[in-house]
């Protein structure tokens, strides 16, 4: 006996439209996921760079505390990874300096910004970051992060 093929009229697999519907879709849900992961992820970097201020304005703090003052704008964020060597020298000063140099770079890897006394905080400092892009000023996610944002007196 010799069996017949039937033939229905359909082959199997798919069909050039299907495969481009499913990959529109697979490009729209891409799309979706990058974007709320990007934001999420500047998020996560505004984050990083107020919790990075208030450890660096700790730090300014103990430098006060150790040597009578904070370091001078000459002087800068450099005081607290090496002894300054123009006046005023500091009188007390750890041999392995208060920071390490990458402590002093925001989530950006640009240098944080320090003035002393501040524009904003005149009787201390003004610490800062330009933020994501790293220009003086800016509005919304591209705002500068000061420690006038993080202080919570």
């Amino acid at each position: 006996m010799q069996r017949q093929h039937q033939d229905s009229g359909s082959e199997d697999g798919f069909t050039l439209i299907e495969i481009l519907v499913v990959v529109a879709i697979i490009g729209l849900l891409m799309t979706y996921l990058a974007t709320n992961l990007i934001g999420q992820g500047n998020k996560a970097k505004l984050d990083l760079a107020r919790v990075q201020l208030t450890k660096l304005e700790q730090t300014l703090e103990l430098y006060k505390l150790d040597n009578g003052r904070y370091p001078t704008n000459e002087q800068g964020l450099s005081a607290l990874v090496a002894a300054p060597t123009t006046e005023p020298v500091p009188r007390r000063y750890p041999s392995k300096g208060y920071v390490k140099r990458a402590d002093l770079l925001d989530p950006w890897g640009g240098a944080y910004q320090y003035a002393a006394p501040g524009s904003r905080n005149a009787s201390s400092f003004d610490l800062f970051s330009f933020g994501p892009d790293q220009v003086q000023g800016g509005e919304g996610e591209n705002a500068d992060i000061g420690n006038w944002d993080t202080q919570s007196g």
